[in-house]
């Protein structure tokens, strides 16, 4: 799995111009699924991103996670992370789950997710739009592949 993780103040998703869902202070995660992808990487990726200290404290440091400051995620589907660029000008996207396993295990995701924080979520396949203001700015990118 490949999530790019962004600490935000708030952030929607819009599909077919219905706003789909919105969230107040949290994090919007942008979730690949490799072909290779199992069940122990998304444990791992839950862990992680309810564990991360990427919240800022009464000190102005991050020390706190999202369960902290009981805050909200808003998970987008994003096959275009696995993106292949070496070769050419239009990218491939052959290293990204087919998607019908892909969505099985974007699904487990967020609603193993589900039982710690509040998730809201874009719409698996659809052409979204989705909107933020990122906070910090703090982005990080989560590979499940690349763990220690």
């Amino acid at each position: 799995m490949k999530i790019v993780i962004q600490r935000v103040a708030e952030a929607s998703v819009t599909v077919n111009g219905q706003n789909k869902a919105e969230i107040n202070q949290g994090l919007v995660l942008l979730v690949g699924i490799g072909p290779e992808d199992r069940q122990e990487d998304l444990d791992y990726a839950v862990r992680k991103i309810l564990h991360m200290r990427i919240f800022s404290d009464q000190m102005g440091k991050m020390n706190l996670s999202v369960q902290d400051v009981k805050g909200q995620i808003l998970s987008i589907s994003q096959f275009t992370l696995f993106a292949d660029t070496k070769k050419g000008n239009r990218p491939a996207f052959t290293g990204a789950a087919k998607p019908d396993i892909a969505k099985q295990l974007y699904e487990q995701f967020n609603h193993s997710l589900t039982q710690f924080v509040p998730v809201l979520t874009g719409e698996f396949g659809a052409d979204m739009q989705v909107r933020l203001v990122n906070d910090g700015p703090v982005t990080i990118v989560l590979d499940t592949k690349t763990r220690g």
